[in-house]
């Protein structure tokens, strides 16, 4: 049995995309998804849910938005199938935690899995691809820093 502060999604060095701000706030995502399961696993009230699923929401938006700025400037072509992506996950999001404030879903290990899966299929698949793309066309981090 895992212990109560075990981390449900561990940053490798395979989910970097190379580009030191993206790869710092997909840390983040990754820290709050793991806030989120903490408190979870350890009953940590309606409340405590409430705040950090919100975190979540608000990191992931401002988080998209840096991406989809970053992939304009870059003239990325798949930027129209990456905003789907987006707007979907984003979707999903308020839908669970609007579930979740009515009381019809608690914060579940289901709920938890579909976070980590997402973000990592997401990052290991559409994100290398326009991170490849904007790192050949010079974007660095000095590139990025100016978003």
């Amino acid at each position: 049995m895992e212990p109560h502060n075990a981390d449900v999604f561990i940053w490798q060095a395979k989910y970097s995309v190379g580009i030191p701000e993206i790869d710092a706030q997909h840390k983040k995502l990754i820290g709050l998804i793991n806030e989120l399961f903490k408190a979870m696993r350890v009953g940590g009230g309606d409340q405590i849910m409430a705040k950090l699923f919100e975190s979540l929401l608000q990191y992931t938006q401002q988080h998209f938005a840096f991406e989809e700025n970053l992939m304009r400037k870059g003239r990325y072509s798949g930027l129209e199938t990456h905003l789907e992506e987006h707007r979907k996950l984003i979707s999903q999001v308020h839908e669970l935690r609007t579930n979740f404030l009515s009381g019809k879903i608690a914060i579940s290990i289901q709920v938890m899995t579909f976070l980590k899966e997402w973000l990592q299929a997401h990052i290991l698949g559409s994100d290398a691809k326009y991170a490849h793309v904007l790192r050949s066309a010079g974007f660095t981090d000095a590139a990025t820093s100016r978003v």
